[in-house]
């Protein structure tokens, strides 16, 4: 059945006139690996310009360059549904996306977590300024909008006002937005109730887009794991779009083993045909803000300014000391907490809290209060168990992310995942443990993504897609990328194009930059 389909697209494309202004490439006997979750098939593929025009047995066809594949696999590009990488792609220094191209990546989702600009136009000026290593999907932030119209303050929106976040919303996905993102977890959406996500998703809905949120409660911070999901879920209910679990994940000692219930409610909710979904990164380590891991959400209501003056009066001080206690408790304790980028004092970088506290006499508390008054902290978090991890990655309605951002080489202590996700996917949870197959892991990140988003022209190997192709060595894939020396590219992608473009070519970056800021229509435009 696979041959057959294949043999009907390739009758299809050869009946299609070749144009000689464009680059032909063909790769030849390759593991097409389609992105479908189908097993490999020893086939060819013939890329015209920025498309596929053949797959199949193709004979004595020639090309203006010839590829072979004998051995390896040959797949869609990989699309990273959670991605910090915006800012870094606006910039000369990143915008060859070099460390996301080594993963096999072609496409990322910016602006998630409820994060990132509003006005997405100016955002693709920025992106296209210097050119892209990779395509960029922009999403439209709940967190943002919140800010934009309320700013921090810690209460329900007014009528004006949700009608004011509806407009931007809009705005937004007239501009090509992708969907909706939120980070009920963070200020200021944590100050939203689920009510207002609910009624900004029916904005979205007309515009075939998608909610993926940073949900309320990962652990037991305030309505408690279960009732987060939950939530997640409700807005997919009642706004008719595809909702995703964003790095999904059941976090700390309190909640382990709570992977079975989430995979339990999500089932639950698709039986009922609600489109619910989930993207993971595979580790057990998070990464965020020590603001956001420890402190209550009520200190930070109004912004630093007002954290400051609270932190400052003893009495509110003793407050805020007994939540960032349950917050590390939380956490599983100081001894997991890694700092991973902090300017006022680079020397911490890579330590653990515990160390920190330790070398200055002082309770780690104590010590995570002196750090937040004098800047921003950027944790590491050891605080997943493997059994969770596992239980959720198997899932046919879990994508592949990183939460990964790009940053200049050896600059702080970065989770090992902005380098290392994809490849580390395939290496450890498909070749070491066995926990999916590689059809399945392929399948997450490729055509999965690009179906919950809408995405029709990627994420598969069919004549007529946009040719964006990962071509690699399974046996040399691997994650070098380590928590406490991140800062290295991953192994084993042979080729890979964008937009029919070689972005690597025989292991090697070509400095190419073919990536392009994708709009969501009717139908894709790029």
């Amino acid at each position: 059945m696979i041959l057959r389909a294949i043999t009907l697209f390739t009758v299809i494309a050869l009946a299609k006139p070749l144009s000689a202004q464009e680059q032909t490439v063909l790769i030849r006997n390759g593991r097409v690996m389609d992105g479908s979750g189908n097993p490999w098939v020893r086939a060819d593929v013939l890329i015209q310009g920025d498309k596929i025009m053949e797959i199949g047995d193709l004979g004595n066809a020639s090309a203006d360059e010839v590829i072979d594949a004998t051995g390896l696999y040959v797949t869609p590009g990989f699309i990273d549904t959670h991605s910090h990488s915006g800012p870094g792609l606006a910039t000369e220094g990143l915008s060859h996306a070099e460390p996301l191209l080594a993963m096999g990546l072609t496409t990322i989702f910016a602006n998630p977590d409820g994060g990132g600009p509003i006005d997405l136009n100016a955002q693709r000026a920025d992106l296209e300024t210097d050119g892209l290593g990779v395509n960029v999907a922009q999403l439209i932030g709940h967190g943002s909008v919140r800010s934009r119209v309320i700013g921090q303050q810690d209460r329900v929106a007014s009528s004006a006002e949700l009608e004011r976040m509806r407009g931007l919303v809009r705005v937004a996905m007239e501009e090509g937005a992708w969907g909706l993102s939120s980070g009920t977890f963070y200020v200021p959406g944590s100050y939203a109730p689920p009510e207002e996500i609910e009624e900004l998703a029916k904005v979205v809905a007309p515009y075939s887009g998608s909610y993926t949120s940073h949900y309320r409660d990962e652990s037991t911070y305030s309505v408690g794991l279960i009732a987060a999901v939950d939530e997640v879920i409700n807005v997919g209910r009642v706004a008719g779009i595809p909702a995703i679990l964003t790095h999904v994940k059941a976090l700390g000692p309190f909640v382990w083993g709570y992977g079975a219930a989430i995979v339990q409610r999500v089932e639950r909710a698709r039986e009922e045909g609600i489109q619910v979904f989930a993207d993971q990164y595979p580790y057990t380590a998070s990464a965020t803000g020590l603001e956001a891991a420890l402190l209550p959400r009520w200190s930070q209501a109004g912004g630093r300014d007002s954290l400051m003056a609270r932190l400052d009066d003893p009495r509110t001080l003793e407050r805020i000391k007994e939540g960032m206690i349950e917050g590390l408790a939380r956490r599983g304790g100081a001894d997991r907490i890694q700092f991973r980028r902090y300017r006022p004092d680079e020397s911490i970088e890579g330590q653990l809290l515990s160390e920190v506290a330790e070398k200055r006499n002082q309770h780690p508390i104590d010590t995570a209060i002196d750090l937040i008054k004098a800047g921003s902290v950027s944790i590491v978090s050891y605080n997943m168990n493997d059994e969770d991890v596992e239980t959720l990655m198997a899932q046919p309605w879990t994508m592949t992310s990183s939460d990964g951002g790009l940053v200049p080489l050896n600059e702080g202590v970065p989770h090992p995942r902005s380098y290392g996700t994809f490849a580390r996917k395939i290496r450890l949870y498909v070749q070491e443990k066995g926990v999916v197959t590689l059809e399945h892991a392929i399948r997450s990140m490729t055509s999965l993504p690009a179906q919950v988003f809408g995405m029709s022209n990627r994420g598969m190997l069919r004549p007529g897609m946009t040719a964006d192709i990962a071509i690699f060595d399974l046996g040399a894939v691997r994650d070098l990328a380590e928590y406490a020396d991140p800062h290295h590219y991953s192994e084993g992608m042979i080729h890979v194009f964008v937009n029919g473009k070689a972005a690597i070519r025989e292991g090697a970056f070509t400095g190419i930059r073919a990536g392009r800021v994708l709009r969501k229509q009717t139908r894709e435009i790029s």
